[in-house]
């Protein structure tokens, strides 16, 4: 999508350290951190939000999940983290690209 910005990232026009990068997706922090850590992983292929995931996605999604566990245990966080995904406005998806949030550091709160 031309004017997504996770799509220009993942292209290279828009600069960004990327802290992970293969065929499938791309890792890199936050603009706007929540925790001490708080990194994305955002696949290549463009979806707006895991509503669109389909059964031919599952081999990206899972390799999306062991880059994540990769990426915890090399940051060091790997025992305790939490993984996020918002699907749509209401939720407070504010790009409509899928990506997954990881955050660690600190204390993370419970859905009560």
């Amino acid at each position: 999508m031309n004017d997504c910005l996770f799509c220009k990232i993942i292209d290279g026009s828009i600069p960004t350290k990327k802290l992970y990068e293969d065929d499938i997706c791309v890792a890199f922090n936050d603009s706007n951190p929540q925790a001490p850590t708080h990194f994305l992983v955002v696949p290549k292929k463009h979806l707006a939000s895991a509503v669109e995931i389909t059964d031919d996605d599952a081999t990206m999604v899972g390799h999306i999940f062991a880059v994540i566990s990769l990426l915890t245990q090399i940051f060091g966080i790997s025992d305790g983290y939490r993984v996020v995904t918002n699907c749509g406005a209401k939720a407070g998806q504010s790009v409509q690209h899928l990506h997954f949030h990881v955050l660690a550091g600190k204390e993370l709160g419970s859905f009560n």
